[in-house]
């Protein structure tokens, strides 16, 4: 691999104009495409396999006209204090704005608050529901307006007014924290390479990069149902990785060129042997994305194959115009150990032999291995704690910001109607098979009435043909607490008693089950999920190092990372710590999707250091030196640039931690801890801990193992042997002349 990347470096070099007109094409089509496409809103929410899912296909199926999957609305009305809506002026203010809301083109139906009992009992609340034809994610702007223009004319006349539902879907800000968060990345560049220019190519190409996948997404949303949290994710690991890969190959160029070689064979080199490492640790990333699949929701599916085709546009982006952009910089780009004239007058930045802090710190762990290993256990020990007391739940109107109208809705109903009511239960009840369906209506009502933990429970609706019903339970806790979990689970248990008395089955669904059966399903999805990705990661390490122990330890040290942040998290969105300072506004359960999310990023990323670092440690012992000193060479080629790489992808995930979606907010601020925790703590302290204490056992592979391996030359052998090849070229030369 070694040497096929190394031409492909030179040919790069060379044909720098053919190179980088063909990703400025790419990314001017890509553009073009996003700029003709519709505007991506959420994405269909389906969870094949689960008793909710079945429940809603099958409302789809009995009740036809109805538009299950429509959006709806929740325009509440609060009367002035001392008032009540059924006040002459108020209650026709109230009818009015219903009038209103009902000439919309894509309104299916609107409730009257005063005809369908939806008013409070201290009579100073109501609302009115409002049902679409299509989904919050097709709905029409103009219909939208006419939601606010009628929900603001009833303010405008004294009555307080809230929209709830998911009518008014909002595309997420990630506010101006994601610029910040990409110029620390540039500041952190130059004083990495000490030169603009420099700094300045793993950006230029990130962004290039970035531009082409989030283009190529928008472009795909409406014909591939992608929601506009597709493109951020797709946007925040895609910038992380661009920037990345490329600092590392256009580090080792500055190395190559230190040590006397021509900017062709140097970009050539570059390429051949940190693009190898490139190439590996962007197929562990895309092996973690890709493997959400396994989950078998389509949402999650969705944004781990868009984030993996970000990934990959990436790699090939660094592998290839990189080494063109570094024949248009020439000699603006200078060896390692030299700064620019502008940063530092083309002076070398230090003496010769001193070594840097790299040097020394490696050095510390190999002489103090054992307390080293031990305090970076115990210390992401410590911070995995709060994951003990993990809850899992999805975002709802309750989790929004404050200064939204959905919120403030959710607050008005909450005080209206109880908890429970921004979360009712449908219970749909399929009495096909049943000799006496109205029968089993009935008992099915009653059996739910008895349970705890209910407030009201509605008559039941049947369909046309008299064979299924619906029936509405309001819980009297919130919907994303335990208790609504269990009522849910005992509704459930009821049926199987009403199904073997009355061959009816009953089926729980609605926002709220769905979310405890997504719920449910990613933690079942877990464990297979992280055996494939890290058996499969696991396998692609064995093929880069050679070594059994050593990709063993990166896997046992990637969970170790990955437990502390999901404690982090934890701490911050479910206990409250320093939520204030991130604007966090709302505690409450974790993002159901984030244990398995945080697994497959978090993990690809992991092994992108691993892959990195250790690679020029192998490289440094495969060459002949003593395990210890191929520790310390590693670091002290390899830290600088790792620790570069590590505060810029913390900078640029930290940036969407300022975003107003709350999952947004949560990923962000997940990955940034994750990348601190597994940079800073496994693979700077405990890695080169475990490799001291192993010595040459780290490298151990049995003998048939290493035979059936193939062998893709990670160090670089295949270029020493074209060096061999050359020099001896060129002494037949010299002996040909003699």
């Amino acid at each position: 691999m070694a040497t096929f990347l190394y031409k492909l470096g030179r040919f790069a070099f060379r044909r720098r104009h053919f190179v980088a007109l063909m990703w400025v094409a790419l990314l001017t089509l890509a553009g073009v495409g996003a700029a003709s496409a519709h505007v991506a809103g959420a994405s269909s929410f389906s969870i094949p396999g689960t008793e909710a899912q079945k429940a809603f296909d099958l409302l789809e199926n009995r009740f036809p006209g109805m538009s299950a999957d429509g959006a709806t609305a929740r325009v509440v009305f609060k009367a002035p204090a001392g008032e009540k809506v059924g006040d002459h002026d108020n209650k026709a203010t109230v009818e009015k704005a219903v009038k209103v809301l009902g000439t919309g083109s894509e309104v299916t139906s609107v409730d009257n608050p005063f005809k369908a009992h939806a008013v409070s009992k201290d009579g100073s609340i109501a609302y009115a529901s409002v049902k679409y034809k299509v989904s919050g994610m097709e709905l029409e702007d103009a219909s939208k307006d006419a939601l606010n223009a009628a929900a603001q004319d009833a303010r405008d006349a004294g009555l307080t007014v809230e929209v709830g539902g998911d009518a008014l879907q909002a595309t997420p800000e990630t506010g101006s924290t994601e610029v910040i968060g990409i110029a620390m990345a540039a500041v952190v560049l130059v004083i990495t390479f000490g030169s603009l220019i420099a700094a300045g190519l793993p950006l230029l190409t990130a962004l290039i990069g970035v531009g082409i996948g989030v283009s190529t997404i928008t472009a795909l949303a409406s014909a591939l149902d992608l929601g506009s949290t597709t493109s951020t994710l797709a946007m925040m690991i895609g910038l992380a990785v661009g920037i990345d890969y490329a600092l590392f190959i256009v580090s080792r160029y500055r190395a190559e060129l230190a040590e006397g070689r021509e900017r062709e064979e140097a970009a050539g080199r570059a390429v051949g042997t940190a693009g190898s490492a490139v190439v590996f640790a962007g197929l562990t990333v895309v092996i973690a994305l890709v493997g959400l699949s396994v989950v078998n929701i389509p949402m999650l599916t969705k944004m781990g194959v868009a984030a993996a085709g970000t990934v990959a546009i990436a790699v090939l982006i660094a592998l290839t115009m990189i080494p063109a952009l570094l024949g248009y910089a020439g000699r603006r780009v200078q060896p390692a150990g030299k700064k620019s004239r502008l940063l530092g007058g083309g002076r070398a930045a230090k003496k010769e032999g001193k070594p840097n802090m790299g040097t020394r710190w490696a050095s510390f762990v190999v002489r103090r291995p054992l307390a080293v290993l031990l305090l970076g256990v115990i210390g992401l020990g410590a911070a995995a704690i709060p994951a003990t007391s993990l809850e899992l739940g999805l975002p709802d109107d309750g989790s929004q910001p404050t200064s939204t109208t959905q919120r403030r809705a959710y607050d008005l109903l909450s005080e209206g109607f109880g908890p429970g009511f921004n979360g009712p239960l449908m219970v749909v009840v399929d009495a096909k098979a049943s000799d006496a369906p109205k029968a089993a209506f009935t008992k099915v009502t009653d059996e739910i009435k008895g349970l705890k933990g209910v407030v009201s429970v509605s008559p039941a609706v049947p369909n046309k043909s008299g064979d299924t019903a619906m029936i509405t339970v309001v819980p009297d806790s919130k919907p994303s607490s335990v208790k609504t979990e269990d009522l849910v689970h005992a509704i459930r248990g009821a049926g199987g008693e009403i199904k073997a008395d009355t061959d009816a089955t009953v089926l729980v669904t609605g926002s709220t089950a769905m979310n405890i059966d997504f719920s449910q399903k990613l933690n079942d999805a877990l464990i297979p999920y992280l055996a494939l990705v890290v058996g499969l990661a696991f396998l692609l390490l064995i093929v880069v190092f050679r070594s059994i122990l050593v990709p063993l330890k990166a896997a046992l040290g990637f969970l170790l990372s990955v437990m502390a942040a999901l404690g982090a998290v934890v701490a911050v969105f479910q206990w409250g710590w320093l939520a204030g300072l991130l604007g966090v506004e709302e505690t409450g359960p974790i993002m159901s999707m984030m244990p398995i999310f945080m697994v497959g990023v978090v993990f690809g990323l992991a092994m992108d250091y691993e892959v990195f670092l250790v690679t020029r440690m192998r490289e440094a012992y495969v060459h002949g030196e003593k395990p210890g000193q191929a520790i310390v060479t590693g670091f002290r080629h390899g830290a600088r640039v790792v620790t570069a790489a590590a505060v810029i992808m913390m900078a640029v995930f930290s940036g969407f931690i300022g975003s107003s979606e709350s999952m947004i907010k949560m990923i962000g601020f997940g990955l940034a801890i994750a990348v601190f925790f597994d940079a800073f703590v496994v693979r700077m302290a405990i890695v080169p801990a475990v490799l001291a204490l192993l010595g040459k056992r780290a490298w151990w592979l049995p003998k048939w193992l290493d035979r059936a391996l193939p062998n893709v030359d990670v160090e670089g052998e295949g270029l020493r042997a074209l060096d061999e090849k050359r020099r001896d070229g060129d002494e037949d030369r010299e002996l040909a002349r003699v």
